[in-house]
């Protein structure tokens, strides 16, 4: 099994499994192979920790303009653990699939043109309600609309840059997390 098919495997050797020569655990990883080869399989479900996850990314519009640093401020002052986080640019063809759930309606080729237009920053986070409390912080997908203080009252640009996707439901958000981060990219 690889490591997005749900197993995590431990890194230690009983001492009859090691390498012929191999008689010192001093360095360990000198003579580990893969981790298929040994140790036994535990189920990432009972490794993961306690607690709600959402996912969200930080959009091309607000880490072009530099505010990647605040808004993740207010994402942990706002309680949030960031399980996962990284910065990519998705190509066209990536951006395409993550919004798949999209391609028939109108605006798909430019919402694909614009996520591909510059590096965003997807992260995972943990929180109790971590969905819902996570769509109150963020505020309305219109700037505009958005209650004072949320992240997208005070940097997003317009309805279509709006600086930061938030998941809707718990379901998506495994299923977002799942499309950016493996499971060995997760603490």
């Amino acid at each position: 099994m690889g490591i997005n098919e749900g197993v995590c495997k431990s890194r230690s050797r009983e001492a009859g499994n090691r390498p012929e020569g191999r008689t010192s655990l001093r360095n360990p990883f000198l003579f580990m192979g893969s981790f298929s080869t040994f140790a036994p399989k535990i189920p990432l479900k009972q490794i993961q920790m306690a607690g709600n996850r959402t996912f969200t990314m930080i959009k091309p519009d607000a880490t072009l303009a530099g505010n990647t640093g605040a808004i993740t401020q207010k994402i942990e002052e706002a309680g949030f653990r960031i399980v996962a986080m990284k910065k990519v640019q998705l190509s066209q063809e990536l951006a395409g699939k993550f919004y798949a759930i999209h391609k028939e309606r109108s605006f798909f080729g430019e919402l694909v043109a614009y996520m591909s237009s510059g590096p965003i920053v997807p992260m995972i986070l943990e929180k109790d309600n971590a969905v819902e409390d996570f769509r109150k912080l963020i505020g309305a997908t219109d700037p505009k609309k958005a209650a004072p203080g949320t992240i997208r009252a005070l940097f997003a640009k317009s309805i279509d840059a709006n600086a930061i996707h938030g998941s809707d439901s718990d379901a998506n958000a495994e299923i977002e997390g799942n499309f950016f981060f493996s499971q060995f990219e997760r603490f």
